[in-house]
């Protein structure tokens, strides 16, 4: 996946002031392409940005009043946007329920990129009207995680389910993204177009149809779940070699990114570079992907329904 297209792309990258989204965003900036940097971090935001010469905004994903402020400069800044790259949020050991009273797990790794990618998704689709290659392109970081999710749409905030320092959210929350994506790909493709779901596309006549993946990156050996204690124990057992680089973590990343054709249908979960990856059974129910995106809705206060 090395094509390049005649003009660079625009390519926003969340979660990029470190880790794989850094690296993500460094393979874009030195292909050319124009690249925003999206941080929590103001330093190290600051800082990747600096040294790959890209525009930066900060944005604390557990803050929905900061994804609304982010989304609101993007597109006075861009007209379109040809990949949105969520990939902030991860895994937190401790309940904490955020200012807009959600669990910050959920509203970091799925509340926050419903709302992002919606609010975006008018300049996502301005790029696919190019109808070429990686143009009009969400990708979302999902986690092999999602096979110890389970995901009750009444209980998003985990208040009537075991912690278990914080991965039994992380997985729900990792399966709801997967959710999540092929519900955007059944209603972002144009009319006719597959979805990858098997539901049928539900696009208005004429629209452009946009690529929707999720991707588990791999097991990635950088700050993710610094605050875990059995992140900790692997740590001292392995002297902090477990995992991949955050190098080999961006691949696919890179890969599903890049301005070249997706060999799988908008809506493929990929487990690192193959595609569907095994996924919890509850990932394939299509009611279930419909009530997850109503439900983002109405805690986002977005209409169900796209314009």
């Amino acid at each position: 996946m090395n094509s390049m297209t005649t003009s660079p792309r625009t390519i926003v990258v969340t979660g990029a002031s470190s880790g794989i989204g850094a690296v993500a965003a460094t393979h874009f900036a030195q292909q050319g392409e124009t690249v925003v940097v999206v941080g929590r971090d103001p330093e190290r935001t600051r800082a990747v940005a600096r040294r790959i010469g890209a525009e930066y905004h900060l944005a604390d994903f557990t803050r929905f009043d900061d994804v609304r402020a982010l989304a609101a400069v993007l597109t006075e800044r861009h007209e379109r946007i040809d990949v949105l790259l969520n990939n902030a949020g991860g895994l937190i050991s401790k309940r904490l329920r955020t200012v807009d009273g959600h669990e910050a797990t959920i509203q970091s790794n799925l509340l926050s990129h419903y709302l992002i990618t919606r609010l975006l998704l008018p300049s996502v689709q301005r790029a696919a009207e190019e109808n070429a290659p990686g143009h009009g392109r969400v990708i979302t970081t999902s986690s092999v995680a999602n096979r110890v999710g389970r995901l009750d749409v009444d209980d998003l905030d985990f208040e009537h389910h075991r912690w278990l320092g914080g991965w039994r959210a992380y997985g729900t929350a990792k399966l709801a993204v997967i959710l999540f994506t092929r519900e955007l790909a059944r209603r972002t493709a144009a009319s006719g177009a597959g979805a990858g779901t098997g539901s049928g596309a539900i696009g208005h006549s004429g629209d452009p149809a946009v690529e929707a993946y999720s991707v588990h990156p791999g097991a990635v050996n950088t700050s993710f779940g610094a605050s875990s204690p059995l992140i900790r124990l692997g740590n001292a057992l392995t002297g902090s070699r477990w995992g991949v680089s955050a190098e080999v973590g961006a691949a696919p990343l890179i890969a599903l990114s890049s301005a070249s054709p997706v060999p799988a249908p908008s809506g493929t979960y990929f487990d690192r570079m193959r595609a569907d990856g095994r996924t919890a059974p509850q990932a394939g129910d299509l009611a279930l992907q419909r009530r997850l995106w109503e439900r983002c809705a109405e805690l986002t206060g977005l209409p169900v329904d796209l314009p």
